[in-house]
């Protein structure tokens, strides 16, 4: 995978992503899991899914945080450890990962350093119960998909995929122009081919459907308003302007205008932002 992903951006979005997740696809999961299910999480980053996922199934569970990015991993261990101490729970590190002795059952963890493109190749996939991902799928290309529906027989679950229908309030004449340019970077090659950006939830459903699975979608949205969502504000909108830019250079004069005057509107907290996503469920032989 050659996209890299800044720790700080990832530690930024962790809040939005956890208050944008869909529980009830979460307990969905949960429930066609074996007691203490083996869990498979593919671009785990920083680990931010399992933080949010975990206390969902609550059980003993064993988790593979699978990153090309060792610095990432090395990350999520960390900041997973002070996690599990800031909610009271023992947690140690072992020779491989973590142990984390929570409420309602024991956690391990282990990171696993692999290069996702030539997935499902190299994945551990007999000792899965589970394969999930977030904020991975709309990366990815269809090949990447078909080949993952082709070769699971457990649940996949992948949260928040980017969808396409977004809404910036008060309304700017470059909304659209912004919109364009971004929905193209988006579909750039990100390491496994054409990138299925906002293309992404249809294309899961489809595949998993076709492979037999029962298909489960709900929304999963970021709502950014206010003083208090200051910086994700400015995060988008310097993320979205840059990728317009950098998508039609011939326009780049007016996406950094469109920047100006959001980044006034949000400094302003007249700035509201909604960013749609969905989450997928598929479970094998499911109607």
């Amino acid at each position: 995978m050659t996209e890299h992903f800044d720790p700080g951006w990832l530690a930024l979005r962790e809040p939005y992503d956890a208050a944008a997740r869909s529980p009830a696809l979460a307990a969905l999961l949960s429930a066609a899991l074996p007691d203490r299910p083996r869990i498979l999480d593919l671009g785990a980053g920083a680990g931010s899914l399992f933080r949010w996922l975990a206390p969902i199934i609550g059980r003993d569970q064993h988790w593979t945080l699978v990153d090309a990015d060792p610095a990432l991993l090395d990350l999520g261990l960390r900041v997973t450890l002070a996690w599990a101490w800031g909610n009271g729970w023992p947690a140690d590190e072992t020779a491989d990962g973590l142990t984390i002795s929570a409420d309602t059952g024991t956690w391990r963890v282990r990171p696993l350093l692999l290069d996702l493109r030539d997935a499902p190749q190299g994945l551990p996939l007999r000792s899965a119960d589970a394969v999930v991902c977030s904020a991975l799928c709309d990366l990815v290309s269809r090949g990447f998909v078909l080949r993952m529906a082709a070769a699971l027989n457990v649940p996949f679950y992948a949260t928040l995929n980017v969808y396409g229908h977004d809404a910036w309030l008060p309304a700017d004449p470059a909304d659209r122009l912004v919109a364009a340019g971004f929905r193209r970077d988006q579909g750039r090659d990100k390491g496994f081919g054409r990138a299925l950006g906002a293309e992404a939830p249809a294309a899961l459903m489809s595949a998993f459907r076709d492979a037999g699975f029962g298909v489960f979608a709900a929304p999963s949205e970021w709502r950014i308003h206010g003083r208090g969502d200051l910086a994700m504000a400015e995060a988008l909108i310097r993320g979205h302007s840059d990728a317009a830019a950098a998508a039609r250079p011939a326009r780049r004069r007016a996406a950094m205008a469109w920047r100006g005057r959001r980044l006034r509107a949000a400094l302003s907290g007249r700035l509201a932002i909604r960013i749609l996503h969905r989450d997928i469920l598929a479970i094998p032989g499911r109607e």
